[in-house]
């Protein structure tokens, strides 16, 4: 990727979380990097302090000057109008997948995939090859708070740690030395139309793998294929286990079992299983690295998480406020389960976006029943992101369809004053959609209180 020095880079969808990674990879690579997205953003006020020129309507009449190279994501589709006149244009068009395939095959790479956990997992792995002097560029999905940012870059870098998207088969660009799948669960059903060809294309994903390559899969996944595959989870019988788990001051603490090695004590400041199950993942890729256990449980000790993934934004004596990611009803009840674990005898009150309509579709049985460890449930409509309504699918039907008694359907506006109504004690929030805007309103009006 070094040919993009001095070369004119636009980036359609520049404010995602994937694409402004590149984005700032490019400005060190010394190209001239310029933008679209829909919207302001802190991702895309960043990029604006690095000298990236970024715009906000989708005008063609912005495009300026020779553009040597764009890079599109699907999150923008192709009836824009700026994608359109690229292609009018003819300019040299490819995939944010196809760059971190480009870039996978300079590298040693270590690609993490799954339809649950992976940012955290990505996360957590930067922060132990970190702790451990490795140097690598990684991209993460989300912004890793150990490190700021959803980038790390070290210039004599010779490895890539890069979080592997299954979303419109991306991930099938990649070469990756070792893959990690945590999850195969149903999920982009509007993609893949049904589970069999999720699970076809993680197979897939996997046998990109050389014949010397290293699989890791969580000890319930079962994946058709002829790599060689290391396993983690709670059973003594994976490669990487953990047991003799207590919870104390909020802290999750464990002993951890890395095969013939001497088990180490870890203390992770995430709850949860799932929390558990992503430092074990992690765990087993440093060690597939040959990185000592201890080196390895000190740093899932200062590991700081992930905005967006269980993120405590208010924890006082009279309320507490998380925001998490969440979108899917596997992720929503191991959210909640782990405020739960945290916080027993507190009334907890749920806000959720659910994140596209034909995903509230497919999967409406499991969300009718995901918010069990809730309270009350303050329900947001749909956020369509790049999809069209769908007769018969939206808020109203799914909330009549949820399995607690105390639930509401509340609009954007009326947000926050239903919640300063409320003042519940421990408040979550959870969507992949733009709640994300809430976040910060939320948090002051909370401290106030």
């Amino acid at each position: 990727m070094k040919t993009v020095n001095g070369q004119q880079v636009f980036f359609l969808g520049i404010g995602g979380i994937g694409m402004s990674a590149i984005a700032r990879f490019f400005v060190t690579l010394g190209a001239v990097v310029s933008g679209y997205d829909r919207t302001p953003s802190a991702l895309t006020a960043q990029l604006e302090q690095q000298g990236v020129s970024v715009f906000y309507d989708d005008d063609p009449d912005l495009l300026s000057g020779k553009i040597d190279l764009a890079v599109v994501t699907p999150a923008v589709p192709q009836d824009s109008e700026l994608y359109k006149a690229l292609k009018d244009k003819d300019v040299n068009m490819i995939k944010r997948s196809q760059v971190l395939g480009i870039l996978s095959e300079e590298y040693f790479t270590v690609a993490i995939a799954g339809t649950h956990g992976k940012t955290t997992i990505t996360a957590l792995t930067a922060h132990i090859f970190q702790e451990a002097g490795l140097a690598f560029n990684g991209f993460i999905g989300g912004i890793a708070n150990n490190f700021s940012s959803n980038l790390v870059l070290h210039p004599d870098a010779k490895i890539l740690l890069v979080e592997a998207d299954e979303f419109d088969r991306s991930f099938l660009a990649l070469n990756p030395d070792i893959a990690l799948i945590s999850s195969v669960e149903a999920d982009h059903l509007d993609i893949y139309g049904d589970h069999s060809k999720l699970v076809e294309s993680f197979i897939a994903f996997a046998e990109r793998l050389p014949e010397n390559g290293k699989l890791i899969l969580q000890q319930d996944q079962k994946i058709n294929t002829t790599r060689k595959s290391y396993y983690y989870g709670l059973s003594s019988k994976s490669n990487v286990f953990a047991d003799d788990i207590n919870i104390r001051n909020l802290k999750q603490v464990f002993k951890l079992h890395c095969g013939i090695q001497k088990a180490v004590e870890v203390s992770l400041a995430l709850p949860g299983l799932h929390n558990l199950n992503n430092a074990l993942a992690a765990t087993s890729i440093a060690i597939q690295m040959g990185i000592e256990p201890q080196v390895i449980a000190n740093a899932l000790a200062t590991f700081k998480g992930v905005k967006r993934r269980f993120d405590m934004r208010v924890n006082n004596e009279k309320h507490s406020y998380i925001d998490d990611y969440a979108h899917h009803p596997t992720e929503i009840r191991a959210c909640l389960s782990a405020v739960r674990s945290v916080f027993p005898d507190s009334r907890i009150t749920a806000v959720f976006q659910p994140h596209l309509f034909s995903r509230t579709r497919d999967l409406i049985a499991e969300f009718s029943s995901c918010f069990g460890d809730a309270d009350q449930l303050l329900l947001l409509d749909i956020y369509p992101a790049r999809e069209k309504p769908i007769p018969g699918v939206d808020s109203t039907h799914l909330l009549d369809k949820i399995s607690l008694e105390k639930k509401w359907l509340v609009q954007k506006a009326e947000l926050l004053p239903t919640i300063e109504r409320l003042k519940p004690q421990v408040l979550v929030t959870m969507g992949a959609g733009d709640i994300d805007r809430f976040v910060e309103p939320i948090e002051k009006m909370m401290q106030l209180w």
